[in-house]
């Protein structure tokens, strides 16, 4: 169905024939709800913090009867809060504080641990380029361009391959 039919049906209901269906997708589908629960009762904050916790245990798990749990280090599992979020329609500044989070925990990992797969590093330059382009995108860049050289800093000091990459990244966005 195109959306210029289903404007055309939708307009053939009256209020309360619009209600039920809307009850009823509310009820039928889990993202319909969570998109009213979040429309209605935001709670952007408590999001954020629950989207950055899972992020975190992808790097540093959380240990079960006193063993260490093996680090996953899934780009995913932040891709996947990052790209709900936007669905949502959550404030982009939440947003970018959110892909930031991903690079600086994985960072901070990086600083603990020698890291021998070249796709981790592909895998944050990809995080850091997607990050970049969103904030030109939603107009929140100057907001986190300390943050972007700090990230940038870190990387220089912990001497990662790709170094070069976020170079280019970081010196277009300071020019």
């Amino acid at each position: 169905m195109s959306k210029r039919d289903l404007k055309k049906y939708l307009g053939e209901l009256d209020k309360e024939q619009l209600q039920e269906q809307l009850i009823e997708l509310y009820e039928k589908f889990s993202a319909v709800k969570e998109y009213y629960d979040f429309v209605f009762n935001p709670k952007e904050e408590k999001r954020l913090q629950e989207a950055k916790l899972k992020i975190a245990h992808e790097y540093f798990p959380v240990a079960a009867r006193g063993k260490r749990k093996k680090p996953k280090m899934r780009r995913s599992v932040a891709q996947k809060n990052i790209k709900h979020f936007i669905t949502l329609g959550v404030d982009p500044f939440i947003i970018s504080d959110l892909m930031l989070y991903n690079i600086e925990i994985a960072q901070a990992f990086s600083a603990e641990n020698l890291i021998k797969q070249d796709t981790f590093y592909k895998s944050m330059h990809t995080s850091f380029e997607q990050a970049i382009q969103f904030m030109i995108a939603n107009g929140v860049l100057s907001d986190f361009k300390p943050r972007i050289n700090s990230l940038y800093e870190e990387i220089v000091r912990q001497k990662w391959k790709n170094r070069m990459d976020f170079l280019q990244i970081t010196e277009r966005i300071n020019e």
